[in-house]
């Protein structure tokens, strides 16, 4: 019998201003366009986990505030069950910077929705549960030691981690501590030399199956994605092209991946298989503006 995936993490509103440059001090520039939608990492690989037709818990603590009322709003619209309701704390939101060519930079005012409390899990009982996503947001904030005592406390699911671009910033022995509980990882080019040092992406991998005992798998852009298995999987590298795409932004284009690639695994698809769908729907995701594909479009998709 398949189990279900547990998803732990943020859901904030993100705040996509379309601009034709990052601006330099003092300069004044005019934005092309604003919006607001729903958005934060945990959310955005929930949200293709819900349009697959996964089966999945999605545990991310909602705040007050203007942006918990959003959030609360939207999360309901779209039949998730809010299963942690912070009401006395803010929710934060996501300012996304994106330039004429799609690329984007982020500034993250973090509120309650990057927190963590191991009472929140009361109702999970992780060996129901196949695999857990985790986001190195999380891991790096304060409560993120609770976080990592929390999965070291409840083996049992396989731990999908994705680190982010500030893995570099999660304090050094929490790291190591989740690292040591054998995470499959997924990250870029970038994160994987900040993790290894090396700069040589396959060299990389390599390192950090060393560290971790299990897969790497390495997103490339362009280049499309790899997996290097772990040993007890036969220690192959697994590759799939890119799809192209016409690039609007690539706000969740990673978040979008990993739950492709996770619901897959539990259809039951082998390595490759899963990785060229996670190529095509994160095409797909790049492709429009923000991090969600409207439904219709996703379910076409998974067809």
């Amino acid at each position: 019998m398949t189990k279900p995936i547990l998803v732990i993490g943020s859901t904030c509103v993100d705040i996509i201003i379309n601009i034709h440059h990052l601006p330099v001090t003092e300069e004044n520039i005019r934005p092309t366009s604003q919006s607001m939608a729903l958005g934060g990492c945990a959310f955005n690989a929930a949200n293709i986990l819900r349009q697959a037709g996964a089966e999945f818990t999605f545990i991310s603590p909602v705040g007050g505030g203007v942006y918990g009322d959003y959030v609360g709003k939207c999360l309901a619209e779209r039949g998730f069950p809010i299963q942690v309701r912070v009401p006395e704390r803010e929710n934060g939101c996501c300012y996304c910077l994106v330039e004429e060519g799609g690329e984007r930079t982020f500034m993250s005012y973090h509120g309650v929705e990057y927190t963590f409390k191991k009472e929140w899990m009361a109702g999970c009982q992780a060996q129901d549960y196949g695999m857990v996503y985790v986001c190195g947001l999380e891991v790096e904030e304060d409560t993120g030691e609770e976080l990592v005592d929390w999965l070291a406390e409840n083996p049992g699911p396989e731990i999908f981690f994705a680190p982010g671009p500030r893995v570099g910033r999660i304090p050094r022995e929490r790291l190591e501590r989740l690292l040591s509980l054998h995470p499959v990882l997924h990250i870029n080019e970038q994160e994987s030399r900040i993790l290894s040092g090396c700069e040589d992406v396959r060299q990389a991998a390599e390192q950090i199956r060393e560290r971790t005992g299990n897969s790497v798998i390495v997103t490339l852009g362009g280049e499309g994605a790899f997996c290097l298995e772990s040993r007890e999987r036969g220690g192959r590298l697994v590759t799939a092209p890119a799809v192209p795409a016409q690039v609007a932004d690539t706000i969740g284009a990673g978040d979008s991946h990993i739950g492709a690639l996770m619901a897959c695994l539990q259809r039951g698809m082998d390595m490759e298989a899963a990785l060229r769908k996670a190529n095509q729907i994160s095409s797909a995701v790049v492709g429009v503006k923000g991090a969600s594909l409207e439904d219709e479009a996703a379910k076409r998709l998974w067809e």
